[in-house]
C-alpha cells in the first residue's frame, strides 16, 4: 500500500481549494493487481449474477460523453444548472476518483473497448489504422467488449462515434448503418434499443454525447437556456483571467447544461419504452476538458471524468451514495460484462465494481502518446494522494504544435505569454522544455502546480511511484516505447504536411519526399454511409 504520514509534507506547501474542483481527478486507470483478474462467475455480487441468469437478462447502456470533468452541480460546481444528473447522482452511485487510461479519446475508446490498456495492445496512437495501408488488427483471441456482449446474445448498438485505433468490421461490433471517414474512423448512424425487432431481446448500447464539443455547434448559442454568469467565474489558477479565456470557460459549464437536458430525455425514452426498470445505466467521459493542459495530458484536468451508476430497477446493486474510492475507466467494462452474467476475460484489466470482493486501487496509470502529428510520450501513476508524471520527451514543451494552435483560446493565450503577461504558474506549460519528472502532492495541491520531484522530503514517494511505473512498463511491454510503424506515421506526414515537425518525421519526409501534405485533402472528406441494417 502507498502510505504516508503528514510529516513528509513539505512547510512550503500552499493548499489550493478551488471551488471548481473540475479538473481535478481526470485521471487513469491501470491497476497494480491487473494480472489478478478473475471471470465473472468468481467476481460478481450474487445480486448481479442472479438478475443476469434470471428469464430476464438486463439491459445495459452507456452514456459516453466527450471531453469534459467533473464540473457538474452534484460535483460541487455552484454555477450550472443539471438536475437530471443530480437525481441520478442521488438515486444511483456516484464515483468521485474515476481515473482514465488516456486524455485523449481514440486511445480511450481503444482501451475501454478491449479492457485492457491501450499500450498493451500497441492501439495508443491517436488515429491510427485509419486507411488501408495503416491497418492493425487486434490478436485472434481478443474480443472487444460489444462483441462478447453479441456472443451472449445481446443486441449491441453503437450511436455516434467509435474512434478505434484498431480494424474492425463494424458489423462484428454492432447492428445499424454506419458512416466512415479515412481519419475520423466509422460512427454509427443514430439508433437505439427500438432498432430491435425482438423486443425482448436485451441490449448493450452506447449512446455518444458531444459534451464539452457542443460549443463548436453552429446552434450553441440557440440550446443555452440557463445562460453562465460570466462576471462570477473563477478559473483554475493556471488559466488567465483573460475576457477570452473566461468566454470559453463559460460556454464549456454551459455545455454541460445541454448534456444534462439530453441525458434526461434519454432517460424518459427509456421510460416511456417501458425499458428503464431493467437498464443498468452509464454515464461517464472519455477524459477532461478541451482545454490547455487538460485534454491530451495526465493532470487531473485530463483523466479524472465524472461517472455515475443508474438502476432503477435494482437499488441493491447499484446502491445510492458516493464511492470515493479510486477506479480506473477499465473497471466500467468489466462491471459491464459481470452484471449481464458474461465472464470477464482473463486479459482485461478491470474488475467488476459491484462485486462484494471489489477492493479499491492502489494506484492507477495512464499514458499520453501521439496525438496527431505531435509526437509524446507521457505516463502518469496515480495513488490516492500522489500524481507521479514522467515525460520521456522533456526537451519538448508541453505547447508545441498541435491541432490547437487555430484555437482564439490558444493563439490569445500564446500572446500573453510571449508579451510577458503570464505569470510563473500560467506561463509554465507554454516554457520551451519539461522536466522529466513531475510529482504532486494532490491532497495539498490538487491543481497540480507544485513539482515536488526535487524536493528531498518527498523523495520516498517518488521513488515509490518512479519504481512502479518502471516495473509496469517492463511487465505490460509498453509498446510505446518502440518506434511507431511506418504506416502510420505516413498518414500523419501526408495529412498534416509542414505542421509535423517532430524528428520522427524526418526520415519519411527524406523517402517520401512528395508525401507531406499530399493528403490534406482526406481529412476534409465527406463520411461515407455504409448500410448494416439490424438483422435480429
Amino acid at each position: 500500500m502507498l502510505n504516508y504520514e503528514n510529516k513528509n509534507r513539505s512547510n512550503k506547501m500552499i493548499s489550493f481549494k478551488h471551488p471548481i474542483v473540475i479538473m481535478m481527478m481526470a485521471a487513469s486507470l491501470v491497476s497494480c493487481s491487473k494480472y489478478e483478474v478473475k471471470s465473472a462467475k468468481t467476481e460478481s455480487s450474487p445480486q448481479p449474477t442472479k438478475t443476469a441468469t434470471s428469464a430476464k437478462k438486463p439491459n445495459i447502456l452507456w452514456l459516453f460523453v466527450e471531453d469534459i470533468s467533473p464540473d457538474l452541480a452534484n460535483d460541487g460546481q455552484t454555477l450550472v444548472h443539471t438536475p437530471n444528473l443530480d437525481a441520478l447522482a442521488k438515486k444511483g452511485t456516484k464515483f468521485t476518483n474515476t481515473i482514465m487510461p488516456a486524455p485523449v479519446c481514440s486511445a480511450l475508446r481503444s482501451a475501454i473497448m478491449t479492457g485492457m490498456m491501450q499500450t498493451t495492445l500497441g492501439v495508443h496512437n491517436h488515429h491510427s489504422a485509419r486507411t488501408k495501408e495503416s491497418e492493425f488488427y487486434l490478436p485472434e483471441h481478443i474480443k472487444t467488449v460489444p462483441e462478447l456482449f453479441k456472443k451472449a446474445g445481446y443486441f449491441t448498438f453503437n450511436s455516434g462515434k467509435d474512434d478505434y485505433n484498431f480494424s474492425y468490421d463494424r458489423k462484428d461490433l454492432y447492428e445499424g448503418d454506419y458512416l466512415v471517414h479515412p481519419l475520423y474512423g466509422k460512427s454509427g448512424v443514430p439508433i437505439d434499443w427500438n432498432a430491435r425487432k425482438n423486443k425482448k431481446q436485451p441490449f448493450f448500447g452506447q449512446i455518444q454525447l458531444k459534451g464539452g464539443k457542443h460549443i463548436f455547434s453552429s446552434k450553441f448559442k440557440d440550446k443555452v437556456k440557463f445562460p453562465i454568469d460570466r462576471s462570477k467565474i473563477t478559473l483554475p489558477p493556471y488559466y488567465p483571467n483573460d475576457p477570452v479565456v473566461v468566454e470559453q470557460w463559460g460556454r464549456y459549464l454551459e455545455s454541460l447544461q445541454i448534456t444534462d437536458r439530453e441525458v434526461g430525455d434519454i432517460i424518459q425514452r427509456l421510460k416511456d419504452d417501458g425499458e428503464l426498470e431493467n437498464t443498468l445505466v452509464f454515464f461517464f467521459a472519455d477524459h477532461g476538458t478541451r482545454f490547455l493542459r487538460h485534454k491530451q495530458f495526465l493532470y487531473e484536468g485530463g483523466i479524472k471524468v465524472p461517472f455515475i451508476a443508474y438502476w432503477k430497477g435494482n437499488p441493491q446493486v447499484v446502491t445510492p451514495g458516493n464511492r470515493d474510492e479510486l477506479i480506473s475507466g477499465l473497471d466500467i467494462s468489466a462491471t459491464s460484462l459481470a452484471v449481464a452474467g458474461i465472464d470477464i476475460p482473463d486479459y482485461f484489466e478491470g474488475k467488476n465494481l459491484f462485486s462484494g470482493k471489489y477492493k479499491a486501487k492502489d494506484y492507477v496509470i495512464s499514458a499520453r502518446d501521439r496525438c496527431d502529428f505531435t509526437i509524446d510520450r507521457i505516463r502518469s501513476v496515480r495513488s490516492e494522494r500522489f500524481k507521479y508524471i514522467r515525460n520521456f520527451f522533456p526537451e519538448r514543451s508541453g505547447m508545441q504544435p498541435s491541432y490547437r494552435d487555430e484555437w482564439e483560446l490558444t493563439n490569445v493565450t500564446r500572446k500573453l505569454y510571449t508579451d510577458g503577461k503570464l505569470n510563473k504558474i500560467q506561463a509554465k506549460h507554454f516554457l520551451p522544455t519539461r522536466e522529466p519528472e513531475e510529482l504532486y502532492d494532490l491532497e495539498n495541491d490538487p491543481y497540480e502546480i507544485f513539482n515536488l520531484a526535487k524536493d528531498p522530503a518527498f523523495s520516498t514517494a517518488l521513488i515509490e511511484h518512479r519504481n512502479i511505473l518502471t516495473k509496469w512498463i517492463k511487465e505490460t511491454d509498453d509498446k510505446g516505447q518502440y518506434p511507431e510503424r511506418e504506416e502510420s506515421l505516413k498518414l500523419m506526414l501526408g495529412i498534416w504536411g509542414a505542421t509535423a515537425i517532430n524528428p520522427e518525421f524526418d526520415l519519411l519526409r527524406a523517402k517520401y519526399p512528395d508525401l507531406a501534405g499530399s493528403q490534406y485533402y482526406l481529412k476534409n472528406e465527406l463520411f461515407k454511409k455504409i448500410e448494416n441494417s439490424p438483422n435480429n
